[in-house]
């Protein structure tokens, strides 16, 4: 007798959003519910792929760092997690209606792992102590998740010991998504490079905000998020090890949209 079909339905594979360009990267039109979906779809379907969030500093530091602009290129989300960049966007003309702000899409889909049973892997922080209040901070706001472990590596690069072992914790972990949480540009380095050695279906990179539900750094209020002045408070925060950044990169992506701008306005007058 022939084997009985299961009724269920496959798992649809994940279709990649439309993107939009912002001074040579693609970012992903979504919103957080569509980010999300997303990486569920991915998980359901086995597939394979990397979140990256950006911001203005991401953006810029790409174009001076090839590796950095590979792995952009090459992700399956580049996230707008920056207030200017929603605001860039849309004066180029592009329907966007938030950011997909990095902290917060964590927080959305632990919540929503915790419903599932997604299970959840985390990479970075700044020592394993910190890493052991970020997972306890996450159980205690999201009853029932499931993360089924944690490294934080040295501030160095990895031997290939060193390597070879994460890999395998990792893999043996079954973890469905591995937050990652090493900063920019490591992170999208790193994920650009392990993405064919991991099994977990999706990988994100989400910088600070590993240091943000850790209660190590504390996030800016609302209203600066919303007026795009959340690097001002950061700023404030750190002063010494964010005013090279910000003094760097912020001008020069001033100076690259308005050239990008200009150059829209141009073509459409032909």
């Amino acid at each position: 007798m022939p084997a009985r079909r299961s009724l269920e339905p496959l798992p649809s594979a994940p279709v990649e959003p439309p993107t939009a360009r912002l001074v040579g990267v693609p970012i992903s039109l979504v919103d957080y519910e569509q980010a999300l979906d997303w990486i569920d779809s991915c998980v359901d379907a086995g597939e394979r792929g990397y979140v990256c969030v950006c911001n203005v500093h991401t953006l810029m530091a790409s174009a001076e760092d090839p590796e950095l602009r590979t792995a952009l290129m090459a992700s399956s989300l580049n996230v707008p997690d920056g207030q200017p960049l929603v605001w860039a966007l849309r004066a180029l003309g592009t329907p966007l209606g938030d950011r997909v702000y990095g902290p917060e899409l964590m927080s959305r889909s632990c919540e929503r792992a915790a419903r599932s049973g997604q299970r959840l892997y985390l990479y970075g922080g700044r020592d394993q102590g910190a890493l052991v209040q970020l997972a306890l901070n996450l159980r205690r706001r999201h009853p029932g998740l499931r993360i089924v472990g944690g490294y934080s590596p040295p501030h160095r690069e990895l031997t290939a010991e060193e390597r070879e072992a994460v890999i395998g914790e990792i893999n043996r972990s079954g973890a469905d998504v591995v937050w990652v949480g090493i900063g920019v540009p490591k992170q999208e380095k790193w994920m650009a490079q392990m993405r064919r050695h991991l099994d977990a279906p999706v990988l994100v990179g989400v910088g600070a905000a590993f240091d943000f539900h850790a209660g190590l750094v504390p996030q800016a209020p609302a209203w600066m998020q919303r007026s795009g002045l959340e690097w001002a408070y950061r700023l404030s925060q750190e002063p010494r090890r964010l005013w090279r950044r910000y003094l760097r990169y912020n001008p020069r992506f001033v100076l690259a949209f308005a050239g990008q701008l200009l150059a829209r306005r141009a073509a459409g007058r032909r």
